[in-house]
C-alpha cells in the first residue's frame, strides 16, 4: 500500500497547476498592455584633439502614459548621462540610481570602447526608464529621453 507525501510531486501535481487555454492570436501578437523599448545606437564623434566627443542616438518607443511621445529619436552625448543621473539622484531620492559606465582616459574613441560604452548605457536607460517610481515621479526622465533641446543647465 502506497502512502502519498505531500513533500513529493508528480507530474500530474505538475500540469494541473498550469493554464491549459492557448493563447489566442490577438494576444500573441497584439501590442502589450504597456511597453517600453529603448535602445542606444549609431555613435558619432566630433570634433578633433581635445575637444573630440562622441554621442549616441536614444529611441525610444513606448505607450506609457508618463512619456509625451510614443516614439522619439534624441542625440546625447556621455556628459549628458552623467548630468541626467545626478538630477535623478537628487530628484529621485528613494530610488537606487544604478552606476554608468566607468569613465574611460586612454583609448576612449576606438571601436571597442564606445561599444561597450553604448552597451552600458542602453543597459543603464533601460534600468532607469523602466522603474515604476521614476516613470511616474521623475520631471527628468521624459525629458531627457524625449526632448531634443534637453539642456543640463535648465535642471541645475
Amino acid at each position: 500500500m502506497a502512502t502519498h507525501s505531500p513533500f513529493v510531486r508528480s507530474a500530474f501535481d505538475e500540469t494541473s497547476r498550469l493554464s491549459s487555454r492557448e493563447q489566442t492570436i490577438e494576444e500573441m501578437y497584439s501590442v502589450p498592455e504597456s511597453f517600453l523599448e529603448i535602445e542606444v545606437r549609431n555613435p558619432q564623434t566630433h570634433g578633433f584633439g581635445r575637444k573630440m566627443y562622441t554621442d549616441y542616438e536614444i529611441v525610444c518607443k513606448t505607450n506609457i502614459p508618463a512619456f509625451k511621445l510614443r516614439h522619439s529619436i534624441v542625440r546625447r552625448r556621455y556628459s549628458d548621462f552623467e548630468a541626467f543621473r545626478d538630477i535623478l539622484e537628487r530628484e529621485s531620492t528613494r530610488v537606487n540610481i544604478p552606476p554608468l559606465p566607468g569613465k574611460v582616459f586612454t583609448n576612449r574613441f576606438s571601436d571597442e570602447i564606445i561599444e561597450q560604452r553604448r552597451e552600458g548605457l542602453e543597459r543603464f536607460l533601460s534600468i532607469v526608464a523602466g522603474h515604476p517610481l521614476l516613470q511616474t515621479g521623475s520631471k527628468v526622465l521624459g525629458a531627457f529621453l524625449q526632448d531634443p533641446s534637453w539642456d543640463k543647465s535648465q535642471w541645475s
